[in-house]
């Protein structure tokens, strides 16, 4: 029993620390890892990697090929697409409905955030900027107040990590542009403009993304 629980316990931590690898760009969509990489990395035999892989390509993050490894699946140019768009839907609605409430609050988690984001761009720490990026524009989301909706955002955090990761780690994006832009997005909610934060809603995403996005 003893023995079934630690092996458990290493493809689960195998599992994690494999797709945390992914979404922060370490292991870029297009490589091919193998098993044995990952297990000599990782300290562990082969199996819980093993287990590990066939969940992450269950999940969608890799596509295994027998004795030849395993490929971490690229974002696809569509997939991007329809996360910007879903982004959009919600983001939008989101804050159409804080235009009527109270926001001091709210104003006040977002310059916090982006006090935050400048800190993480002086040290360049992409990784974690990536996550404070996604969790900036959740913070308005949540603040919205409906469960439904911030549900729906939460399903797509990890596209959403991925796709900041890939964006940061391409080099073509400027940090300090993508934090002007949310602090543009602050001082819209600020003010209640609903309209003037659509459109620099999607500024900001076709921007940072490298998107057309079509329809908005």
């Amino acid at each position: 029993m003893q023995l079934v629980s630690k092996t458990y316990s290493s493809a689960e931590r195998a599992f994690h620390e494999v797709k945390e690898r992914i979404l922060t760009g370490m292991l870029p969509g297009g490589e091919l890892i193998s098993e044995g990489e990952i297990a000599a990395d990782l300290g562990m035999s082969r199996t819980p990697v093993r287990e590990a892989f066939l969940r992450l390509e269950a999940a969608g993050w890799m596509r295994l090929y027998p004795k030849r490894g395993a490929l971490i699946v690229p974002i696809p140019p569509a997939e991007a697409e329809h996360v910007a768009h879903a982004r959009y839907v919600v983001e939008i609605g989101a804050v159409r409905a804080l235009v009527a409430v109270d926001r001091s609050t709210l104003d006040a988690a977002l310059r916090e955030s982006l006090d935050r984001q400048r800190e993480l761009a002086d040290t360049k720490d992409f990784a974690r900027f990536a996550v404070a990026d996604t969790d900036f524009h959740r913070t308005y989301v949540v603040a919205a107040g409906n469960p439904l909706l911030t549900g729906f955002y939460d399903s797509l955090r990890e596209r959403q990590r991925r796709m900041n990761s890939v964006a940061l780690h391409r080099g073509s994006t400027d940090i300090d542009k993508i934090i002007a832009q949310h602090a543009r997005l602050a001082d819209l909610i600020e003010a209640g403009d609903a309209p003037g934060f659509a459109a620099a809603l999607v500024e900001h995403l076709a921007g940072v993304h490298q998107l057309e996005l079509r329809g908005l």
